[in-house]
């Protein structure tokens, strides 16, 4: 079966060109503006976007990525009003791939089945559930995958050749290169570095490599959709938002534009990037 993902990434492959991938918190700094914002996206260049799931205890997220998180969860935000969010998303938009991801508790508290089955429902395309190794693959990644929806599983700089064909196993839509030890937002990445680190996954799979943590620039991001099928942008979008914020922390007329400009100007450095290298 084919997903929206799938489609995405054979559509890219035509046109020669990397996707650009946007991270930004499902329900920051506030449900109507942060659905207001993931409208926006697709139109600034977004191929794929993933959304954040609110979490008390965000552990492989930098400062940025929780102070979004704690906003949301301040805002009302749930599991359910994310899925609610797809939904409405879904009204404008049939093609863009939606990817949530998060960690397993929120999930687990909710009920794996009714939660696979109201994403799928909703039109979200795939998951990143952080927290859970390919050890637990019976939990949620296998039942997903029935649900019809891609598992995409995270790889690092400390994955080795050993332990990549476990991590590739249940893998779906694509694999998330995490470019950077450590956590979201905290250094930028090598390009020359993760050129080699994606030619090495590409030996073990045909999935799409993207690769995301320390990509703020479009230079940078021009860089990395040189070797990669993707560039992920996370932190510095979140940042950007931040930015917009009155003082209490309350969306402002500028908090779209600031999100939806620095989309464009990113998405520009990936689209850039197999002309340079031609």
């Amino acid at each position: 079966m084919t997903t929206r993902i799938d489609a995405r990434f054979a559509q890219l492959k035509k046109e020669g060109r990397s996707a650009f991938v946007t991270y930004l918190m499902a329900g920051d700094p506030d449900p109507a503006t942060s659905l207001d914002i993931i409208k926006a996206l697709p139109k600034a260049g977004a191929d794929i976007i993933e959304l954040g799931i609110p979490f008390t205890d965000p552990m492989a997220d930098g400062p940025s990525i929780q102070a979004a998180g704690l906003r949301a969860l301040h805002a009302g935000m749930t599991l359910k009003k994310t899925v609610a969010m797809v939904r409405d998303f879904r009204n404008d938009d049939a093609a863009t791939p939606i990817v949530l991801m998060g960690y397993y508790n929120p999930i687990y508290i909710y009920g794996v089945d009714r939660f696979l089955a109201e994403a799928r429902s909703a039109g979200v395309d795939g998951l990143i559930v952080v927290d859970l190794p390919p050890e637990e693959d019976q939990e949620l990644c296998v039942p997903a995958l029935k649900a019809g929806l891609n598992f995409i599983r995270l790889a690092t700089p400390t994955t080795d050749d050993k332990r990549l064909p476990a991590v590739l196993a249940n893998t779906s839509g694509f694999v998330y290169y995490v470019s950077v030890t450590g956590i979201t937002g905290s250094a930028s990445a090598d390009s020359k570095v993760v050129g080699e680190a994606v030619g090495r996954i590409k030996r073990h799979t045909k999935l799409p490599v993207c690769v995301g943590f320390g990509i703020r620039t479009p230079e940078a991001a021009r860089a990395i959709a040189q070797n990669a099928d993707g560039a992920v942008v996370g932190t510095a979008l979140v940042d950007a938002l931040r930015g917009s914020l009155d003082a209490e922390g309350r969306a402002t007329a500028k908090t779209v534009d600031a999100v939806a400009d620095l989309v464009a100007s990113l998405a520009q450095g990936v689209r850039g990037a197999k002309q340079a290298a031609e």
